[in-house]
């Protein structure tokens, strides 16, 4: 681990490879989210996270394809992810995808989450199908959820269909999430953490100001080597130019064993958006 860098990937278990340092665009639209994807990119970002949900494809797409042909970086060194709004059935899938393709104009999504398990077992059955589909065609390269449970995935797993490459969830040490990640873990379920800087809920914690003046980093450095060196992916977002460039200087330090103990004893299952792991 200590090896990690800002070019560093881990390889999911369909053999593509994602990396670890990703940029959130959540709550980013318009030209916001055009100037923060071309920041994150200048940093030396590769991995951009969108999805439909947050009406951003085509900011995020337009950002990364500008950057490529300013630059002269070729489209497949950049990571582009993007989720389904809703499971609303197989034909609706099908069509939410090439909605997604066109918005984005990148040719082809590397990642393709389904964006939680609302909509129940039939529906996440027939949006799964739509979804391996897809991939199959070459329309996305890796496929994955959000937000599933233990539960959720054992459905999966006991349905005889493709285990998902990734599993995104809120995930920090204020939420552990246990659970999910032993499960994930042994499963061979990447787990891409979608709110590592716990929404700067936490930054004044006692340890987490401690930790940060211990090492001479700043709170959000203390919670992302943290994920890093747990092994997970993290996508932070911000709007502010400073903080995007800020938050790629993880790769200089490490955490102690001590430390990172320190971190997984803080859970107190902090929800910092939404948590439909419960969903039916």
């Amino acid at each position: 681990m200590s090896q990690l860098t800002l070019q560093s990937k881990l390889k999911l278990s369909d053999g593509n490879e994602i990396p670890i340092l990703g940029f959130g665009t959540y709550e980013l639209d318009g030209n916001d989210a055009y100037n923060a994807v071309k920041w994150a990119l200048e940093a030396g970002y590769r991995h951009i996270d969108s999805a439909e949900w947050y009406e951003n494809e085509r900011e995020c797409g337009h950002a990364i394809l500008d950057f490529c042909k300013e630059t002269d970086t070729p489209r497949s060194a950049i990571f582009y992810t993007t989720k389904l709004k809703s499971n609303s059935g197989y034909a609706a899938t099908k069509r939410a995808i090439e909605r997604s393709l066109i918005a984005c104009g990148l040719g082809y999504i590397d990642l393709y989450l389904m964006h939680s398990p609302i909509g129940g077992p039939q529906a996440r059955r027939e949006a799964w199908k739509a979804i391996c589909e897809a991939q199959g065609e070459g329309k996305l390269k890796s496929a994955g959820v959000s937000c599933f449970s233990v539960r959720h995935l054992k459905e999966m797993a006991e349905g005889g269909v493709p285990i998902p490459a990734v599993n995104q969830i809120d995930l920090h040490p204020f939420m552990t999430r246990r659970d999910i990640v032993t499960y994930c873990e042994e499963h061979a379920i990447a787990l891409e953490a979608w709110a590592p800087l716990v929404r700067g809920l936490r930054f004044g914690h006692p340890d987490i100001a401690r930790l940060a003046t211990k090492y001479g980093k700043q709170p959000a450095h203390v919670l992302l080597r943290w994920s890093i060196q747990k092994g997970f992916i993290v996508i932070p977002k911000s709007a502010s130019k400073s903080r995007i460039i800020a938050n790629t200087q993880i790769f200089d330090f490490r955490l102690s064993d001590e430390d990172i103990a320190l971190l997984d004893s803080l859970d107190e299952y902090l929800v910092t958006d939404w948590d439909p792991t419960d969903t039916p």
